[in-house]
């Protein structure tokens, strides 16, 4: 394969990405619109990029993704899309009937320069927008960012234009939901169901994007946060945000816009990122944690303990967003692996301070870099200067598995040739279960399949 000519030798680009890790913007804004309930995401821009993100997304989640698009054509591309834009409004409250449309910037409109809230707002003034339904909007141009800065961009749009603040304080928590799977947001509802947290959970893609068949088109699953409770948002006790990158801008905006306080927090991925989490619910929800929890902690440490044999030592490559990227490295070093690899395409400050808080100490000789020249080059090429036992991250590792003979743990996004991802949580302690599972099957694996044949084992 074209891997094979990798070279170990690391020369310093400026302008040149390679296999880039991660994708673009409005991927991640469609994402978080289709985590609200009667929402229809469109793509203010042209029909090829509306396919590729309804087609990326599909190919990860395994279910149709619905979306609209603004159809630009070169006199869209000279003269501007608001014609297009305001056309379309009227053309899918009539055809599709979505309570909300929650519109998202391209390349292209954005670099003509198009005011997205100029051409709502005129919509909203030409009698466009039926009583009762919305519009949204988010500034999401590719070439800045990532698919994070996308979900981050429309989760701010959507407190922005929804919270509201009353005299009428609530006994309720938001939960911000960085990206992560239906099947996490649906283990997030189950934890706080579980600890009696009243809550809002936003967005919430469960029973969206993993709705079961039932023999019925649904053009609006039953899933996704409603607009009672996103109105209801603004009269929160307090907000936890879970993930810097995806949900700040959005905690934020709810605390100058609605005086509602926040706390930022790592996805709870592994042992000491959930203890947080669920220390922070107990916390602020005023409830204590039910015995129940603390078994499920209790196995995982558990199996912990039984196999570390498999997993001491064992040297590991990351790549992916870094709001899973740095809990997942904190989880690898408390089981005693190595990661000693990390990239992530997503630009952000704090990226290498956090990972040198973690590594610094157990693992001084890891390698971590964010942003646009900390691809999957780079990591072939650390990757062939010194070997690692274990790959974690998207669908692109693939090749470099292939072609070094690494077991692969697949998570993140996207992953496009594999199922399960959308059905089994990687959050809290039975989504570190499910993470440890995955990672000593494919190291036990390669272990059945290389060992000499006097140390092949039925029992390990």
């Amino acid at each position: 394969m074209l891997l094979n000519h990798t070279t170990s030798k690391i020369v310093e680009r400026k302008a040149l990405t390679v296999n880039p890790a991660k994708t673009c913007q409005p991927i991640g804004a469609m994402y978080a619109a289709l985590g609200i309930h009667g929402c229809l995401p469109h793509s203010h821009g042209s029909q090829g990029c509306c396919s590729y993100h309804r087609s990326t997304l599909t190919r990860h989640y395994k279910e149709p993704v619905m979306a609209a698009t603004s159809s630009f054509t070169e006199g869209s591309s000279v003269f501007g899309g608001q014609a297009n834009l305001l056309q379309a409004i009227t053309n899918i409250f009539t055809i599709y009937e979505p309570d909300i449309i929650a519109v998202h910037s391209t390349c292209l409109s954005e670099t003509i320069g198009d005011d997205l809230g100029q051409i709502v707002s005129k919509a909203a003034s030409d009698g466009k927008i039926p009583e009762g339904k919305h519009v949204i909007q988010a500034p999401t141009p590719s070439y800045v960012g990532s698919h994070v800065t996308g979900y981050a961009n429309m989760l701010e749009g959507i407190v922005k234009y929804f919270a509201k603040k009353s005299d009428s304080l609530k006994n309720q928590l938001n939960i911000l939901s960085g990206w992560v799977e239906p099947s996490d947001m649906r283990e997030l509802k189950r934890i706080l169901k579980l600890m009696k947290v009243k809550n809002v959970l936003l967005p919430d893609t469960s029973d969206v994007l993993d709705s079961p068949m039932n023999g019925k088109f649904e053009m609006y699953p039953k899933g996704g946060t409603t607009i009672p409770e996103m109105v209801s948002m603004g009269d929160s006790l307090h907000t936890l945000a879970l993930g810097e990158w995806a949900t700040e801008k959005a905690a934020i905006n709810l605390d100058n816009q609605c005086k509602v306080k926040f706390s930022m927090q790592d996805l709870p991925i592994g042992i000491q990122a959930t203890d947080r989490f669920i220390q922070s619910l107990a916390k602020l929800g005023s409830v204590s944690v039910p015995e129940s929890i603390n078994d499920e902690r209790g196995r995982l440490i558990d199996v912990i303990t039984d196999m570390h044999q498999y997993l001491y030592g064992k040297r590991v490559a990351l790549w992916g967003d870094p709001d899973q990227l740095i809990p997942l490295a904190e989880f690898l070093v408390d089981m005693d692996m190595k990661p000693v690899y990390i990239v992530s395409g997503t630009p952000g400050k704090t990226f290498e301070k956090r990972m040198e808080k973690i590594l610094s100490k157990s693992v001084p000789e890891a390698k971590y870099k964010n942003g646009a020249n900390a691809d999957m080059l780079l990591m072939h090429q650390w990757i062939k200067e010194n070997p690692v036992d274990l790959l974690i991250g998207n669908t692109y590792g693939k090749y470099i598995s292939r072609d070094e003979k690494i077991p692969f743990v697949r998570m993140g996004f996207p992953i496009i040739d594999r199922v399960g991802h959308s059905y089994f949580p990687t959050l809290g302690y039975m989504g570190g279960l499910r993470i440890l599972e995955k990672i000593l099957s494919v190291l036990m694996d390669q272990q059945d399949a290389t060992c000499p044949e006097e140390s092949f084992e039925l029992v390990m």
